[in-house]
């Protein structure tokens, strides 16, 4: 077997060969998925939730037309839901059978959400997954953990935490990170 660098290329000289890739295709979704998809998109929508109670409405209701509105569309971001976090409650994400994400929202995902590790135990023993990650949650938040699937990609609103009212959007987004926005740890005021 050809080691899958190879096996990659071979595929898709063969493909050129049929003409069967437009041009710019691979350009563009190689940009696409490197710079377009980014967890910062995902903070931004945060944000604004988390400063205009309208937009949280409609996030929470309808987390793809919230996030269309910033413009993060397009593959894995057709039916975004948006789980909202309370002092009390901590959503988390998983793909248990691959790594689906909200893509548009959070980026492409960790090495460590798509190891079989994390897919298999976050389900069944979820306190302990988000306390070997670093999040040491008291007994009484309840976990809920929600697999993703093909018509469905999650994203977290988590709560926002005290010492950042009269902060900008800007402000705020920054203490939002891939990992929060996944439900294995909480945004941090002094972060």
């Amino acid at each position: 077997m050809a080691p899958i660098a190879r096996r990659a290329h071979a595929l898709k000289e063969a493909l050129d060969r049929k003409k069967l890739i437009p041009e710019g295709f691979i350009e563009n979704f190689t940009k696409l998925m490197e710079v377009d998809w980014d967890p910062a998109n995902g903070a931004r929508v945060v944000a604004r939730a988390w400063v205009d109670p309208a937009f949280r409405t409609l996030l929470i209701k309808d987390g793809t037309r919230a996030c269309e509105q910033f413009g993060y569309t397009g593959p894995q971001g057709e039916y975004i839901v948006a789980l909202e976090n309370t002092p009390t409650l901590q959503n988390v994400i998983v793909c248990t059978l691959c790594s689906c994400t909200a893509w548009p929202v959070l980026g492409l995902p960790p090495d460590w959400y798509k190891s079989f590790e994390y897919r298999s135990r976050v389900v069944r023993e979820s306190r302990s997954v988000l306390r070997e990650m670093g999040l040491d949650l008291p007994e009484s938040v309840e976990i809920k953990v929600w697999d993703t699937t093909a018509e469905t990609r999650y994203m977290v609103l988590p709560f926002r935490p005290a010492g950042t009212e009269g902060w900008s959007e800007e402000k705020l987004a920054s203490i939002v990170t891939k990992d929060v926005l996944i439900g294995v740890a909480r945004p941090l005021a002094n972060a």
